[in-house]
């Protein structure tokens, strides 16, 4: 075994016996800790060992150092709760209820309703050559604020990349943002006041909902079909709302799993350019793809459609990373927010996305992951069938399942029955501005591996026949 990692095994070692002393009263508030020599003799560890742990300690805020006296217990721990880490049963079903349960709660619980990757499946060999290879960059890379733009090797590779979509653009018109729903505030904050109408997909991702009530925007939302919006909704809702921005997603659509057709994105184009009204992209689940679909981005050319992405689904939601893609003169004012919302932005995320979408295996990473994600789609499809549970549409790409409850059966009632059994689900109604969707739940077919999912929909379902 490596020698650092027995010694950072060592120190860890170190850390939890105070930990365990403070949590169970043996120290308490104030209270001295045992000399280093003396620990070190009891732990059967070396002097440096427990002064590094005792120095992380330190650095958690749990010890404190006296110069001259020793290390002394700052405070004690709060006592342990597990209804601190259980689902909170009582959330109202809103549009921040998925995200809330999911991001919450502990690794024991299972997320068929969540919108990401399990963490076996990305491409963690990628990420940890990046962080090794980024461990011998430039310093500025590690401690120096980005250009308002971003990194410009990063930019100039996705503008290579979406030239593979059909959307020619120079790094000039691409602006780094710290993740997709980043761009997307940044993008509201320069296009909308208070009271601004903005139109949205019936149903769409339920984080549009709540960020732009964070900016107090009038929403609207038109019925989203099997190859886009209902064009005579859509219309009518341009005529009677005028909304300043439509937000959609036209590669793979959340919840859906649709494509916008190349027939109703011109046509969605031609009322928008009729109507004045802007449209936001968002192309995250772009690289799920085997065939690209239709880009309003690319038909429009990005003269008033802005294209948003990021790296969340592919690669690790732990680097946060996104983009903007729009014409020069409001990716200008764009970054001006940029600057005055989050000064520069860091590098370092920037970096390690570069440095994985260009490591050698990443196409073959992605093929593989197509692969996987086809099989599973097909799988979860058969398995919710059996239950009664009838999607929707079967996508080309992506995650999700869309799927028909059977008859009675209320999704929000369903997603906190299986709650209890520690599964989260995406009920129908989170996505719906109209409240119109609560025969239908989301499902992310990558999440669904474990057979407790099944079991648990099973004992909540009605039986057939």
């Amino acid at each position: 075994m490596d020698t650092n990692v027995q010694r950072s095994g060592r120190i860890e070692t170190v850390m939890q016996a105070i930990r365990s002393r403070i949590a169970s009263r043996s120290l308490v508030a104030g209270a001295r800790l045992p000399s280093v020599r003396a620990f070190a003799r009891a732990m059967q560890v070396s002097v440096s060992t427990v002064v590094e742990a005792y120095e992380r300690l330190a650095a958690e805020g749990l010890i404190r150092s006296r110069p001259g006296s020793g290390f002394f217990v700052a405070a004690p721990l709060a006592p342990f709760s597990l209804v601190d880490i259980g689902p909170r049963l009582e959330r109202d079903i809103d549009p921040l209820w998925v995200s809330r349960q999911s991001l919450e709660s502990g690794a024991d619980v299972l997320k068929p309703g969540c919108g990401w990757l399990p963490p076996e499946w990305l491409p963690q060999a990628a990420l940890r050559r990046a962080l090794r290879s980024l461990g011998r960059a430039d310093d500025a890379v590690l401690t120096d604020y980005s250009s308002p733009l971003g990194l410009p090797g990063l930019r100039q590779l996705l503008a290579r990349r979406l030239a593979d979509h059909g959307l020619s653009v120079g790094p000039d018109a691409i602006m780094l943002t710290e993740s997709g729903t980043h761009a997307i505030d940044l993008i509201c904050r320069f296009f909308l006041e208070p009271g601004d109408c903005v139109l949205v997909d019936d149903p769409c991702y339920f984080n549009f909902h709540a960020l732009l009530r964070a900016h107090r925007a009038k929403i609207v939302s038109v019925p989203y079909l099997a190859d886009g919006p209902d064009l005579a909704a859509f219309a009518a809702i341009l005529e009677t709302h005028r909304p300043r921005l439509y937000i959609t997603n036209s590669g793979v659509h959340n919840p859906t799993g649709a494509s916008l057709s190349a027939v109703n994105a011109h046509r969605v184009l031609t009322l928008a350019d009729r109507a004045g009204l802007t449209i936001v992209e968002d192309d995250i689940f772009a690289d799920f793809e085997d065939v690209a679909s239709a880009r309003l981005s690319a038909f429009d050319g990005l003269n008033r459609v802005v294209q948003i992405g990021s790296f969340s689904k592919t690669l690790s939601a732990s680097m946060r990373c996104g983009y903007v893609a729009a014409r020069p003169d409001w990716i200008e004012g764009l970054s001006d927010l940029k600057i005055a919302t989050s000064f520069g932005g860091g590098q370092l995320a920037a970096a390690m996305v570069l440095a994985v979408l260009t490591d050698g295996g990443y196409r073959k990473y992605l093929e593989g992951l197509k692969t996987r994600l086809a099989s599973a789609r097909q799988k979860a499809a058969k398995d919710l069938a059996g239950l009664g549970l009838v999607p929707w549409l079967l996508p080309k790409a992506g995650l999700f399942l869309w799927c028909e409850m059977p008859e009675g059966v209320d999704s929000a009632d369903l997603a906190r029955q299986c709650l209890t059994d520690g599964v989260i689900l995406a009920p129908g109604n989170v996505f719906s501005l109209s409240q119109n969707a609560g025969r239908f739940m989301r499902f992310n077919v990558a999440q669904m591996d474990d057979p407790k999912v099944c079991a648990s929909l099973k004992a909540r379902l009605p039986r057939k026949g």
